[in-house]
């Protein structure tokens, strides 16, 4: 396990926090920084076909060692961290032999990470935890991927006793920012399906996620001097609020969970004359996206019309943009390559957690491209912040579901038909 920890650690202290507002790809020059490294150590341990294009998405071959042909299968993850939280000076603590007690990341700010608020924390005593010092985030998400996705390359590649076929790997820039897949060459790439590493904890594994739009909502007004604005200020902050109010209070983020859509106002800024409220959509049931969407839309209109005479044109304007959409509608036609996924953790007395995503990932935009990819655990938990930590033992354990998963889909029937005779005979 020391590998795979000192490789976790020499990708998290690089700072590769993406940046929304950038319209460069990636978004952040840092990035470029373990891009370049990763290039190098992909050729450093044997990888063939290392290639890494001007917009820093990189690509490697592991040659297939059977002689039958069999499908080329692609595992990928990111290697850029949220904008959320600081994503630089990342000062990792390994915390070995956990003993599902409080652990205190930062002693002066006393910053705890307590298992009486993160009960999953409880699942990981006797294991090696590796934390934040409570000022930054880690990176778990998903330098873990990167590293169990270079680790498993590199187990196959010294052992070639395993038999697999050729598998591609690919790592991308801006996932964070939705921008991951954008630029993802799914031709090159040349893989029949593929899975991100980018999912939490162990077991999980996801073919549903999302439909996503965001909303920008513009709300005008009219600036008078407040001792003579009676019948004729009208404050755009306040009808802002009246908006946000019109929204259904109990579909927010923090009120829902499992297959639960929402609204999320994330950011509102404005004064008298001009105030703009942004917020995102979700919903994994496709008519109820677009219900929701028109529900925006009827807000707006009941308010235009509430102001039609005072002011005399809108004075709410919504702008909606999609943004990725449910890859389940993708998967299923080759739900196979669940099943493949779900019976290699079981072959490692891994119990599969299958669930929806709550959010988006490269695999939901890359389904659609033409490259179905469902998501499997990475290990970590309380991504995007100063508590985000990963066990050591997940990561591992993530490493032999890829190994596993090389080993399958070089069997006939990718082993189901073995599975199917050893059940006959018990």
């Amino acid at each position: 396990m020391q590998n795979i920890i000192d490789r976790f650690i020499s990708y998290v202290t690089i700072d590769t926090e993406s940046n929304p507002d950038s319209k460069t790809t990636p978004s952040t020059e840092k990035q470029w920084v373990l891009a370049n490294k990763l290039v190098e150590e992909l050729k450093a341990i044997g990888m063939q076909d290392v290639t890494i294009n001007d917009k820093a998405y990189i690509m490697a071959t592991l040659p297939s060692n059977v002689e039958h042909e069999v499908p080329t299968v692609g595992f990928v993850s990111h290697f850029d961290t949220s904008p959320d939280f600081c994503g630089a000076n990342v000062k990792p603590q390994i915390v070995t032999d956990y003993d599902g007690k409080d652990i205190v990341l930062n002693a002066k700010q006393n910053i705890i990470l307590s298992p009486d608020y993160f009960k999953d924390l409880l699942q990981y005593k006797g294991q090696t935890l590796i934390t934040t010092d409570g000022t930054t985030l880690l990176g778990a998400d998903d330098k873990a991927g990167i590293t169990e996705i270079v680790t498993a390359m590199e187990f196959l590649i010294k052992n070639p006793e395993i038999k697999h076929g050729k598998i591609r790997i690919g790592f991308t820039p801006d996932e964070e920012i939705g921008r991951g897949a954008h630029f993802f060459d799914v031709e090159k790439f040349g893989a029949q399906w593929a899975y991100t590493m980018d999912g939490s904890q162990i077991g999980e594994l996801e073919y549903e996620n999302f439909n996503a739009a965001s909303a920008k909502i513009t709300f005008k007004g009219k600036s008078v001097h407040p001792g003579y604005a009676k019948g004729k200020m009208i404050n755009s902050m306040l009808i802002s609020n009246a908006f946000i109010n019109e929204l259904p209070a109990d579909e927010v983020p923090e009120k829902t969970k499992g297959y639960q859509g929402f609204y999320h106002v994330h950011h509102l800024n404005g004064n008298i004359e001009e105030t703009i409220v942004e917020l995102i959509i979700r919903d994994h049931n496709l008519k109820k996206f677009e219900k929701r969407k028109e529900k925006i839309q009827k807000i707006a209109r009941k308010i235009n019309r509430k102001f039609a005479n005072q002011f005399g044109e809108d004075i709410v304007i919504a702008e909606i943009k999609d943004q990725y959409y449910n890859m389940k509608e993708k998967v299923l036609p080759v739900k196979h390559i669940v099943d493949i996924a779900e019976k290699a953790m079981r072959e490692l007395n891994i119990k599969p957690i299958i669930k929806p995503i709550r959010g988006g990932t490269d695999g939901s935009q890359l389904s659609y491209m033409g490259l179905p990819c469902p998501n499997i655990f990475a290990g970590g938990h309380n991504f995007h912040g100063k508590y985000e930590y990963v066990p050591v033992e997940s990561m591992q354990k993530a490493v032999e579901v890829i190994v596993k998963i090389a080993e399958l889909t070089a069997l006939p029937d990718f082993g189901f038909e073995q599975t199917k005779k050893t059940k006959k005979k018990k």
